[in-house]
């Protein structure tokens, strides 16, 4: 969907930050909207909307189980 946004997930990053998450949001916001910085009468929806998502993906990455790969025997 959006190249510039990371996985944020174990093990593909170890330590996620309130700005990563932010940041995510913001980028997935701005490919659905078609708006890289939107109008002032669009900029409360806008910006409820980057609030939202991040809250959705913080929520995510908290109740995610990432179990480990099988360990193959040689």
């Amino acid at each position: 969907m959006c190249r510039s946004i990371k996985t944020l997930r174990e093990p593909y990053t170890e330590q996620v930050t309130d700005a990563d998450v932010r940041a995510a949001a913001l980028q997935y916001v701005r490919k659905i909207s078609g708006f890289r910085a939107p109008a002032a009468h669009n900029a409360e929806a806008f910006n409820g909307a980057v609030d939202a998502v991040a809250r959705a993906t913080a929520d995510l990455l908290d109740r995610l189980e990432v179990r480990a790969a099988p360990v193959r025997s040689r």
